[in-house]
């Protein structure tokens, strides 16, 4: 393996495990302390706490498949995929949100977007890292089979 195969498949871990962390903290966080978190989604009492702790039991499991790509980017590539879909569906649902608001619900408004900026900076380092993967991994095999081939 190359020096920047190597570098590359460093920077794909760190990458999903630093989003995998931040996900798993919220997650932990609605579950755990719900009522801290209802007044954000313009919630309150027990049904709040209940939707909000169902928000971070749905967090996990949407998670469960960060580990695998963690300890081997390479071997699920595929699944590395998935995460960037799963991206891209969470920022495109929030935006949705978002923008289907009507004015006068500034708490929410902020709650969604945080989520929409998190989503958007996961994407985007997420991307970069299964992008830097491949193209490392394409000049390795170019390399190996000499010119021409």
């Amino acid at each position: 393996m190359t020096r920047g195969q190597r570098a590359a498949g460093i920077a794909a871990r760190v990458a999903v495990a630093l989003v995998f962390a931040v996900n798993v903290q919220c997650a932990a966080s609605f579950a755990l302390w719900p009522e801290a978190f209802a007044a954000g989604f313009e919630l309150a009492g027990v049904p709040g706490a209940a939707a909000v702790r169902g928000l971070g039991v749905a967090f996990l499991m949407w998670n469960a498949t960060y580990p695998p790509v963690i300890a081997n980017p390479r071997r699920f590539r595929a699944l590395f995929a998935v995460l960037l879909v799963q991206q891209v569906v969470g920022l495109t649902g929030e935006s949705w949100i978002l923008l289907s608001l009507p004015v006068g619900h500034a708490a929410l408004a902020a709650s969604i977007i945080r989520f929409i900026a998190f989503d958007a900076a996961g994407l985007m380092l997420m991307a970069a890292a299964l992008s830097w993967l491949v193209l490392a991994d394409r000049r390795a095999r170019r390399a190996a089979t000499g010119p021409g081939a």
